[in-house]
């Protein structure tokens, strides 16, 4: 022990590498550098990041998970690997509750798009409109059990109807056909909709965060404008393999925490329409994964999503 916690005050005494598994470029990679320069300059020492793609980003986690857990292998993911991939996969290279929970950094909340010929104005009209037209209404979303299609999937689920699921490889196929009308709706994120939006091109009903997004201030929420106490994001958090020393997380838990909340970092967040999340500590963030990976698996499985 005396051994252990000597190696945990000298730490980090080596560059730190940090595993994002989702491709380069990406909003995930985006977020992970710039928070992690940051928290490089609080640290005094460089966190390399490495992006390690695949499979929803399995491929990258299983990376991480076996890992040393000395605190110099770190992993910046997302809801995917945490609380949506373990209810549609069959089988993990990692189990998810066998990681160090760190930090819950931040979250993005979508937009909620239609055709701008569909007759609904609000989301009160569109429930209205699908609740008389079960089916007949298209959305689309970037494939099965990608954020655009559980995001929409929850929100068809607490309103109680039914549209037709079509899945596009990427969202930009599936926005394109929302503004030629041949898709109706689509659940996209704020800076990629918003364009259109503002062009006329499509129309924007709601956000699905618990709160207003300050990129787009004048469109409410999906819970103030029909559906009460609804909310759906897509979180950003840290963790580090399992038996990472509670002081090393611990430390990590203050700088990245730190890091999002600076004045220029959380500036820049928010224009890639992403929140800072509020402060807290490692053993928050796991019971907010549990409670989340327990709402997607219940929308997974009453929606009937699966992987092809």
């Amino acid at each position: 022990m005396t051994c252990s916690l000597a190696g945990a005050q000298s730490w980090p005494d080596k560059p730190i590498r940090m595993v994002v598994p989702f491709p380069a470029g990406g909003a995930t990679d985006v977020v992970a550098r710039l928070i992690a320069q940051e928290a490089s300059s609080q640290l005094g020492q460089q966190i390399v990041v490495e992006n390690k793609s695949g499979a929803g980003g399995t491929i990258g986690a299983g990376e991480a998970a076996r890992a040393a857990p000395d605190g110099y292998t770190i992993l910046l993911t997302t809801s995917s690997t945490h609380a949506i991939s373990p209810h549609l996969f069959k089988s993990l290279p990692y189990d998810p509750a066998s990681f160090t929970p760190i930090a819950h950094l931040a979250d993005a909340a979508s937009i909620l798009l239609v055709t701008p010929s569909l007759p609904a104005n609000s989301v009160q009209e569109l429930i209205d409109l699908a609740r008389q037209k079960p089916d007949e209404l298209n959305y689309a979303s970037s494939g099965n059990g990608t954020i655009p299609h559980l995001t929409c999937a929850s929100f068809l689920a607490r309103a109680g109807v039914s549209m037709t699921h079509v899945p596009y490889r990427g969202t930009g196929p599936g926005l394109n056909d929302l503004i030629a009308g041949n898709i109706q709706v689509l659940c996209d994120s704020l800076p990629t909709g918003l364009p259109h939006v503002r062009s006329g091109k499509a129309r924007a009903l709601a956000v699905t965060g618990p709160e207003r997004s300050p990129l787009a201030p004048e469109l409410p929420t999906v819970a103030e404008s029909g559906l009460p106490g609804y909310s759906s994001v897509t979180w950003f958090g840290l963790y580090g393999p399992a038996g990472l020393p509670q002081d090393i997380a611990v430390k990590l838990n203050e700088v990245f925490t730190k890091s999002v909340h600076q004045p220029d970092v959380t500036k820049r967040l928010r224009d890639l329409g992403i929140e800072p999340a509020k402060a807290g500590s490692p053993r928050q963030f796991a019971d907010m994964v549990s409670a989340d990976s327990e709402r997607w698996g219940r929308i997974i499985t009453e929606s009937n999503i699966t992987i092809q």
